[in-house]
């Protein structure tokens, strides 16, 4: 199966400019998201091989204007979703809250 991930050889996306001294992660919430893989796969119960489909699942248009991490925010997404962790509607409520000054720590 192809996906928008599987781009190596093709051409017409520019070159690729490296950052000098890229940090490891350029925001809080990077660090984070990696550190939620092993925990998260270990309680929810997912692999590698699911979580890479879920990062290549996300729509094409996404999946290129995002950085490295909100790919791997949106394989959570779509494994929680699955498993039944939260649903889409829980988490973009969730998101909401936050978004206006809500706690992440409050019960929803």
């Amino acid at each position: 199966m192809n996906s928008i991930a599987d781009m190596g050889g093709m051409e017409g996306f520019g070159s690729i400019t490296p950052e000098k001294n890229e940090p490891v992660f350029h925001e809080e919430w990077e660090r984070r998201c990696f550190g939620m893989f092993l925990t998260s796969a270990a309680v929810v119960g997912y692999g590698v091989d699911e979580f890479r489909h879920g990062m290549e699942s996300i729509p094409p248009v996404h999946y290129l204007s995002a950085s490295y991490y909100e790919h791997w925010l949106g394989a959570y997404e779509r494994i929680f979703a699955k498993r039944g962790v939260i649903s889409p509607e829980e988490l973009n409520a969730r998101v909401e809250m936050l978004k206006n000054g809500g706690s992440a720590n409050a019960q929803s």
